[in-house]
């Protein structure tokens, strides 16, 4: 580990110097290139960094206690020393194992986020609504920027499929185990008799494509162009701005009609098109692997029940972690970091005892 470590370090030195160099910076392809390089080993070789301070720091303590003439209120105050030292290098070597385990090529990108009300009529999309503005809150206060891609919603408010572009650094490394049926039980407004409904909603988190990652034809789209409408279908503009394509060999559909510009509902409609072929293509990829191999944090297939959402109890539940939450009302105001930590933490456990 620490020969790997070095190797990093010294890398990442190197890397210093070329982005201080002004021939480097006249070339912004490579300038840019670099500097995602740097980007990415800066925690790595900073912790190293603390990792190497705090041995030094024990061989020093230890080379005191072995010389002769050390009073005991020093020896004392030497043990006390390094045994804080030693519980810091435990920390940091921990925190350097995950720091080394592969890196999902994700992690980095920009997230779609697709919401839908599923089982539970009128009470699901109404729940898919929450789910909506549960992680509009989240993202807002990670600091990220949302774009709403494409929606239908209810006569009452309810979601019955929304697309959001979250973007921001690191938005698919603390989206990603979101992906799932997400449950709730709750009484719905509309219910006199006051008993308790169960009805779901499925959430799916895309990695946003770039053109570099995935080539599409446009001889295999299908471009149609309609006019937008809204709740219950009534047209909502006369002119034809609303966008639907057609993706021929995988049979995809993607419509957006949500800006009144053809051409940005189309631009949308491309990103979300683009995202979803990745996302076939990897599932594709990882599909045998993921059948003979059970995550801890779930597989994300979007058939998995993940979480439940209980209001009389106001008890917010994931079952693949078994972690139970009662503040139902902070996590539903966006307030997702236990949760996110909880996953990520325990996708790192199980994969550091791959690697041992």
């Amino acid at each position: 580990m620490l020969d790997r470590l070095a190797k990093m370090e010294e890398v990442y030195n190197e890397l210093t110097e070329k982005l201080s160099d002004p021939k480097v910076m006249e070339d912004q392809n490579a300038w840019r290139d670099y500097t995602k390089k740097h980007a990415a080993l800066q925690e790595t070789v900073g912790v190293f960094g603390e990792y190497k301070d705090v041995l030094r720091q024990i061989e020093g303590n230890q080379e005191m206690l072995n010389e002769s003439g050390v009073d005991q209120e020093m020896e004392d105050l030497v043990k006390a020393d390094l045994a804080e030292l030693t519980g810091r290098e435990e920390e940091l070597k921990g925190r350097l194992q995950i720091l080394l385990l592969p890196r999902d090529p994700n992690d980095d990108k920009n997230v779609l986020l697709e919401i839908r009300g599923g089982t539970g009529g009128e009470e699901a999309a109404l729940f898919a609504g929450d789910l909506m503005k549960m992680y509009s809150r989240y993202a807002e206060n990670q600091g990220w920027h949302i774009d709403m891609m494409s929606s239908n919603i209810t006569d009452i408010g309810g979601v019955k499929e929304a697309v959001l572009l979250v973007e921001g650094r690191g938005a698919y490394s603390r989206l990603k185990y979101e992906s799932g049926v997400h449950r709730v039980q709750r009484v719905p407004e509309t219910e006199s008799g006051g008993r308790i409904h169960t009805s779901a909603a499925t959430v799916a988190v895309l990695p946003e494509a770039e053109e570099v990652d995935v080539d599409i034809d446009p001889e295999e789209i299908r471009v149609d162009i309609f006019c937008s409408s809204g709740p219950g279908g009534q047209s909502v503009n006369t002119t034809k701005s609303a966008v639907r394509l057609t993706h021929i060999p995988t049979g995809l559909v993607v419509s957006c009609q949500d800006e009144k510009s053809q051409i940005k509902n189309k631009d949308k409609a491309m990103k979300v098109l683009r995202s979803r072929l990745m996302e076939k293509a990897m599932e594709e990829q990882q599909g045998q692997q993921a059948s003979t191999r059970k995550s801890m944090v779930g597989s994300g297939d979007r058939s998995e029940r993940i979480r439940t959402y209980n209001f009389p109890q106001g008890r917010v539940t994931d079952h693949r972690i078994g972690l139970t939450s009662y503040k139902l009302d902070y996590v539903l105001q966006g307030e997702l970091g236990e949760f996110i930590e909880a996953l990520t933490n325990a996708d790192q456990a199980e994969k550091l005892q791959g690697n041992a």
